[in-house]
């Protein structure tokens, strides 16, 4: 496995949690970070984290919705660093009524153009350099709902988290003999604070046995630092003690 040094990464939905983790460990191995989400003041305490840390990193607020805003970062950092050699699409939602009784058509819009849309914009900005140098790394976080479709998560989250993975296959069918290489990560239960934003956040002792982010950041730090010619097109990744196969999912609003 070779080091990150003198590489770019950007990552979405680095203002916390996965995102946060992994571009912490992308920083680790040397590459340069730009850190990618809407709460410009966390992009900025994971900036000064890193540097601290004895790495580099910027922050660059971004709607990943706005594919004009998506494209214009992609632009600047190109103009200013000359190319983006890891780019990695994490930011994503749910909402509280996700049910499909329950969901509206505006809710279902909102998660699908961040978590599928906001995706693909960020794709779209960075392949174009990436085939002219024939080397990139594409990391798209999707889900265990992505896989295992799950009443507790919603139509939207389901949909949209499956949609992911089929987006990472496309583009390595179509992309793959241009060097570059597209992992669909799809995490179980990971305890992070947004935890606490669900209907039912889950129990202490529940936390205590999921994933932690910086499981997470290690393993977008290998998927990044895989030799060119290894593509890891899906790792589906939960905690040994998983909620949705011994019950607690049904009785304690297990919600991905």
């Amino acid at each position: 496995m070779g080091r990150l040094d003198n590489k770019v990464a950007w990552v979405t939905g680095a203002g916390g949690g996965i995102g946060e983790a992994s571009a912490k460990a992308l920083a680790e191995s040397g590459a340069h970070v730009v850190l990618s989400g809407r709460r410009v003041e966390e992009l900025e305490r994971v900036a000064q984290d890193i540097k601290n840390a004895g790495g580099s990193a910027e922050p660059a607020q971004l709607d990943v919705a706005d594919a004009e805003a998506t494209q214009t970062i992609c632009d600047d950092v190109m103009a200013r660093h000359g190319r983006i050699d890891v780019f990695m699409a994490n930011a994503g939602i749910n909402v509280p009524n996700r049910a499909v009784g329950a969901i509206t058509p505006a809710d279902f819009a909102k998660v699908v153009d961040i978590n599928l849309n906001g995706v693909m914009n960020g794709v779209l900005a960075v392949l174009p350099q990436m085939r002219e140098r024939g080397d990139g790394t594409l990391i798209l976080t999707s889900s265990w709902a992505g896989r295992h479709p799950s009443r507790l998560t919603g139509p939207a989250y389901s949909a949209s988290k499956h949609a992911v993975v089929a987006l990472s296959h496309s583009i390595n069918q179509e992309e793959g003999v241009n060097g570059i290489r597209c992992t669909a990560l799809m995490p179980g239960e990971v305890a992070t604070p947004i935890l606490q934003h669900r209907p039912k956040p889950p129990a202490p002792e529940d936390i205590a046995k999921m994933l932690k982010a910086e499981d997470l950041g290690s393993v977008v730090r290998y998927i990044a630092e895989a030799p060119p010619h290894v593509c890891l097109n899906e790792i589906l990744i939960s905690p040994t003690w998983n909620r949705s196969f011994v019950g607690v999912a049904e009785a304690g609003g297990i919600t991905l």
